[in-house]
């Protein structure tokens, strides 16, 4: 008697018989991946490190030719910082209105600048002296919307921890986490412009954890003799305020300069004089620098910048 099988039986002989034998093509593919991936490990470090010092080519000759058509910034600047000496100096008597109001002015002085970096980096012309007056109250809301989201907390925690013994160890770690996650949120604000601050510091810390190593290598390579403790004193003070002081951001290149010129020997006195100097052209390198940078990280992955530095 002949043992006629099933249409169904057939069929689930087939799957099984198809399944596998597809579980023995994924691990024949999948294991020669794992020893390629193993031995081209160098390989692919070269390729990372051919593909970021292309990055950092590229942001350095875009910030330069920036440079070269928006040097009005570097004057507007000291306007600003003129202008926030003399704000600071007549409310400073007003106690906690004063500090609300100087809140403001920096948020509007904050707005503007990024506002006029933003012109820059598009690039599609020179930035004029009308530029200046069309930037003023540009940002403005973001800036103060981020401020208080970062500003609320880190007051409470700083009352929480009065009493407590470890309290500069906590606030220097809480810092430095905020200056970390939200070093980006200038360039998110006005290269991104998401519409709650909620959005900006999500984009943020999404963007840190993508593109850490590119981002804060130029840090690391600046700060890294000047020592721990330099590096830890930047990083609190950038932290308070999520990257949107604007002393801040006068004074870490002012800061930064002043520490190498030590490192290396200089006098104070001739030092000042030539931090002076060079601060404000400092500060305008570092904003175009990171704005380039940024925009750069922002359009493309990884794996792409690798891709296109194998291509050329």
């Amino acid at each position: 008697m002949v043992d006629v099988e099933s249409p169904q039986s057939a069929t689930e002989n087939q799957e099984r018989s198809g399944s596998t034998t597809t579980r023995h093509r994924e691990f024949e593919l999948l294991a020669p991946s794992r020893t390629i991936k193993t031995a081209d490990l160098p390989l692919l470090m070269q390729g990372f490190f051919q593909a970021t010092v292309r990055l950092y080519h590229q942001s350095l000759l875009a910030t330069l030719q920036s440079l070269q058509q928006s040097w009005i910034l570097i004057p507007v600047l000291l306007v600003f910082a003129l202008g926030m000496v003399l704000v600071t100096s007549f409310i400073a008597p007003l106690g906690m209105v004063g500090g609300l109001i100087l809140g403001a002015v920096n948020a509007l002085i904050i707005g503007a600048t990024l506002s006029l970096t933003e012109q820059a980096i598009r690039g599609g012309r020179r930035l004029q002296w009308q530029d200046i007056h069309q930037s003023i109250g540009q940002y403005f809301w973001d800036v103060i919307s981020v401020g208080f989201m970062v500003w609320f907390p880190l007051l409470f925690l700083e009352m929480g921890l009065q009493a407590n013994p470890y309290q500069p160890l906590i606030a220097t770690a809480v810092f430095f986490l905020m200056f970390v996650l939200l070093n980006p949120v200038p360039e998110v604000i006005y290269q991104s412009r998401k519409g709650s601050a909620l959005e900006v510091v999500k984009e943020s810390y999404e963007f840190v954890l993508e593109n850490w190593i590119e981002w804060f290598l130029p840090v690391a390579i600046a700060l890294a003799p000047l020592g721990l403790a330099f590096f830890f004193q930047i990083s609190s003070q950038a932290g308070r305020r999520g990257g949107l002081d604007f002393w801040h951001l006068i004074t870490l290149p002012f800061s930064i300069l002043s520490q190498w010129l030590s490192f290396l020997g200089m006098s104070s006195n001739t030092s000042f004089i030539i931090v002076l100097i060079i601060t404000p052209i400092a500060t305008v390198f570092m904003l175009l620098f990171r704005g380039h940078l940024f925009a750069a990280l922002h359009r493309s992955s990884r794996r792409q910048r690798m891709f296109q530095s194998r291509t050329l």
